[in-house]
């Protein structure tokens, strides 16, 4: 069964747990599963316990304004259905078929009038958060839902320099300082269910929402950049002949299961990036070629 969300559905009467990871997903790599998967299992006992629907979506975007050779919206679609098809993670549409720039802000404004009763929460890398202040209205982001922010470290070491309240006094002051105020040092207090609404009201914010909580987790610092300029660099250094021979029966062999990919317990390789289904979607369509990047 496809586990894309149809974002036309009724919602549910008891207040659901609905938390969204937004991105290019160009290609989806192992770092955007982490860090879902991390938010959907800390949030899962939680929702058994409150007797609480939980979904954790991908939120993939419009085509970037700032990247004129996006992958198209349907090569997206179909490498995040493979990545997530073995997981509990859902994909949401909502943002992929409008038409460029769509800001995250009127993305929330829908989700939050669409779910008015329901725990709403936006997942985010430290380098997204500490930058809110340069989005479009990115400061409101808090007014319609809560934020989950992971600290996206390439330097692994960090957690061992400092103690879970020192780095996590050092993750607070990288934020906006408005934003600081509303850290919390709990995840619980993001699924506090909100008060009902009156249906004439013209906000939809309420005393539950606007909270932060930074995941003191260390997560993979990969983006999908890197991902693709690996890509690239694999495609120039394979006569064009023999890309899809070639990969499919060498590098294929090499790509560990998803189980593996997201307890992080493969080598560090090229394993760890990409979804073995994913590789070879790439491979079959030819995408990220050297061609591509000329």
């Amino acid at each position: 069964m496809p586990n894309t969300v149809n974002h036309h559905s009724v919602t549910h009467t008891a207040p659901a747990i609905r938390a969204y990871l937004g991105g290019s997903f160009d290609p989806v790599h192992s770092g955007h599963l982490q860090l879902a998967i991390y938010v959907y299992q800390s949030l899962l006992p939680l929702a058994k316990q409150q007797q609480r629907e939980l979904q954790v979506s991908l939120l993939p975007n419009a085509r970037s304004p700032f990247k004129e050779d996006s992958t198209h919206p349907e090569h997206r679609l179909a490498m995040l259905r493979l990545a997530t098809q073995e997981t509990p993670l859902q994909i949401n549409e909502l943002e992929l078929w409008q038409a460029p720039p769509v800001y995250t802000i009127d993305s929330v404004q829908i989700l939050r009038a669409r779910y008015p009763n329901d725990s709403l929460i936006f997942i985010m890398g430290m380098d997204s958060a500490r930058s809110l202040d340069k989005w479009k209205d990115g400061l409101s982001l808090t007014d319609y839902v809560n934020l989950w922010v992971f600290n996206r470290e390439e330097n692994p070491d960090i957690h061992k320099r400092f103690s879970e309240t020192d780095l996590l006094i050092q993750l607070k002051s990288q934020l906006p300082v408005p934003l600081q105020p509303l850290v919390t040092v709990s995840a619980t207090e993001l699924v506090i269910p909100p008060f009902r609404h009156l249906t004439d009201s013209p906000i939809l914010k309420n005393a539950y929402q606007g909270r932060i909580y930074i995941d003191p987790r260390p997560v993979a610092a990969i983006s999908s950049t890197q991902v693709r300029q690996y890509l690239h660099q694999s495609h120039s250094r394979t006569p064009h002949s023999l890309h899809i021979k070639h990969a499919a029966e060498t590098q294929i062999a090499f790509l560990q299961p998803i189980n593996a990919i997201i307890s992080n317990t493969a080598p560090n390789s090229f394993a760890k990036w990409l979804n073995p289904a994913v590789y070879q979607y790439i491979i079959a369509h030819q995408l990220y070629s050297a061609a591509q990047f000329r």
